[in-house]
């Protein structure tokens, strides 16, 4: 069913028109999608193209010249490339803070809260280590966690499976899965065309500034 502006009625996510430059270049030449309720929308193009912009957009990360991004009353979370995680925090303290001084939670059940998730991702033996002291694959994981403490319905994950080999990958996998069909709304730039085909139920990519199914 679509609305007078012609997007989904179901969409949680629309992006309309989106223009962004940098200096001279033009990285968004009218950005347009949408994303509804237990979709995993890939969304793929080369290096340098734009993708990680277009998740920055949607996390007000990143002010763009013209257009419209709506996110229909949701939480959003994001998951960075390079996992962001406070340097000087373990990896328990990452993922409990945001949920205790952003939306008041009780510190005993934050805690208790970001141990299940750091256990569902394989990593809660490395709770107390520092980033510093993390694999690449795990600070990604630790990552991944502390963007679901907020219970967010809109996650947002920039190329998530760089840091994983193969078992990792399909654990993530059959994770994203399991939000999806719980009803969230999840949109993963990525270069991974196997962990895309096998998991996503709908396929984005960015050329030249704009998006094609």
């Amino acid at each position: 069913m679509e609305g007078a502006d012609g997007m989904s009625a179901a969409a949680v996510l629309r992006v309309e028109d989106v223009h962004l430059r940098r200096a001279s270049r033009h990285i968004l030449r009218g950005v347009t999608f949408e994303a509804s309720p237990g979709e995993l929308v890939a969304l793929m193009g080369p290096s340098g193209c734009g993708k990680t912009t277009v998740l920055r957009a949607i996390a007000a990360l990143e002010s763009y010249e013209s257009g419209r991004i709506v996110v229909e009353g949701q939480t959003v979370g994001m998951v960075f490339q390079f996992h962001c995680l406070f340097e000087h925090l373990t990896s328990l303290h990452n993922v409990w803070l945001a949920p205790v001084h952003a939306h008041s939670v009780r510190r005993e059940a934050a805690i208790d809260q970001a141990r299940t998730l750091l256990r569902a991702l394989g990593v809660e033996h490395r709770a107390d280590a520092l980033p510093r002291e993390l694999s690449g694959g795990e600070a990604q994981r630790v990552a991944i966690a502390r963007a679901l403490a907020v219970n967010p319905r809109v996650v947002l994950m920039d190329e998530p499976t760089a840091s994983l080999d193969p078992a990792r990958r399909h654990e993530l996998g059959a994770l994203l899965t399991t939000l999806a069909r719980d009803g969230r709304t999840l949109v993963v730039a990525t270069h991974d065309e196997d962990f895309t085909h096998s998991y996503a139920t709908r396929i984005l990519r960015l050329e030249e500034g704009v998006v094609r199914e």
